[in-house]
């Protein structure tokens, strides 16, 4: 019901659920055994709270409530922050509002976490009592300029250089920042609340080098044996890994044969890998979207239409087909197709422990995450000359920037340009 996760600077913060939304609020300790209490004490909050002895009073915000155990006294009392000043918008006030604005499920809960990441640097460097219509190009430069000489948790090995030196933050990562920004600009000039374009045009950002071509398994190990990577380095490149049809099928049968695994994760992680679903598709999949007469997956897509549902459909390989059918002789009741074992719906949070339990302890625990599943199925039937335009249509892609990464897995098409000229 709920879990600790602690920060890179050792403050607990807890993550809780509560009527289908999701919160992540600070402990304000990095002691473990006092984060753990205050675990035990909001588990309890939330079993009375589900059994109808605890309710939340209207004019009690919920995660406070939660937090202080329904200690109505021990409630701290924020004021609203203020929206406008005599010049105007202000920045902070154009976020409450742009955040309040969202219907329910209508952003996913990363890309909605990630944004109030963005938010909370926006607001550290530009300042809260910024004037939004005041805002200029000039602005946002010094904005960029500031944000690139920060730097981030990770380091990275450098030639001539003893110890790891501490990554800056990315022009890639300002970039996203920036987005951001101009999407709230964007919905605040629609209500309206400003006027005018979003003044983006003409930002210059930090050079920024491109990802590293996805890679199988024992590429990325040579490279980080000859060249001694470690740190970020290393973990750059297993971002870019991808398993050949092979190690795919050895991954799963490591997850199969794991008892101790619960009983969604093995169906979960043979559909990721043999259709290329994302986590978060995963997780949204109901029974009625799994077709075994015909043998085909139909996914909900949130991200490739812009604010409109989207469907595609994959067709299931054998042993995908298989697992699914026993599946759903074994699952608990419930609409969705994936589930815990008491029939409650599956979390984020939840299916990445699971993830992690499948692969650690094993030569797959290099593995950052079910993406890597998304990647491998992309990458072999790019390497099997699938028609890129068949590709595009199983996982949804739509953008060149997406297909280009992977257009190198594409040998026989170049080895054969080559040969045509040089034999």
């Amino acid at each position: 019901m709920a879990s600790l996760q602690q920060e890179p600077t050792g403050v607990y913060h807890i993550v809780f659920r509560y009527d289908r939304k999701r919160f992540k609020r600070s402990l304000e300790t990095k002691t473990q055994s006092l984060a753990l209490a205050r675990l035990d004490e909001i588990e309890e909050t939330l079993q009375l709270l589900k059994s109808g002895r605890l309710g939340i009073p209207d004019d009690q915000p919920t995660d406070a409530f939660i937090l202080a155990a329904g200690r109505i006294d021990q409630i701290k009392q924020k004021a609203p922050p203020p929206t406008e000043s005599p010049r105007g918008l202000l920045l902070e006030g154009l976020f409450t509002e742009f955040f309040a604005s969202l219907p329910d499920d209508n952003l996913e809960p990363n890309t909605l976490r990630t944004m109030h990441t963005h938010k909370q640097h926006l607001l550290r460097i530009l300042k809260k009592r910024f004037p939004v219509a005041d805002l200029k190009g000039n602005d946002l430069q010094k904005y960029v300029n500031a944000r690139s000489k920060e730097f981030t948790q990770y380091s990275r090995t450098v030639a001539g250089k003893k110890k790891p030196v501490k990554c800056t933050v990315s022009a890639t990562t300002i970039k996203k920042e920036i987005a951001t920004f101009g999407t709230v600009w964007r919905w605040a000039a629609t209500v309206p609340l400003l006027e005018g374009e979003f003044p983006s045009r003409g930002l210059r950002y930090p050079k920024a080098d491109d990802k590293p071509p996805f890679q199988t398994y024992g590429e990325i190990v040579r490279q980080i044996e000859t060249q001694s990577l470690t740190g970020s380095d290393a973990s750059e490149l297993w971002e870019c890994l991808y398993l050949r049809k092979q190690e795919v099928e050895e991954l799963l049968d490591t997850a199969e044969h794991r008892s101790y695994l619960p009983p969604y994760v093995f169906p979960m992680l043979a559909s990721a890998a043999h259709t290329g679903a994302r986590r978060s598709e995963l997780l949204r999949a109901r029974v009625a979207d799994l077709d075994l007469t015909n043998r085909v997956l139909t996914i909900q897509e949130k991200k490739r239409v812009r604010g409109r549902r989207s469907t595609r459909r994959v067709p299931l390989s054998t042993r995908l087909a298989a697992c699914l059918e026993k599946w759903l002789t074994t699952r608990a009741a419930g609409k969705n197709l994936f589930n815990a074992s008491d029939g409650t719906s599956l979390t984020p949070d939840k299916v990445h422990g699971g993830f992690r339990n499948a692969v650690n302890n094993s030569k797959w625990q290099v593995i950052r995450g079910w993406h890597t599943l998304r990647h491998s199925f992309i990458s072999n039937l790019a390497c099997d000359g699938i028609d890129q335009r068949i590709i595009d249509d199983f996982v949804g892609h739509t953008t060149e920037e997406m297909r280009r990464r992977y257009r190198h897995l594409f040998p026989h098409v170049k080895s054969s340009a080559i040969s045509k000229v040089f034999g």
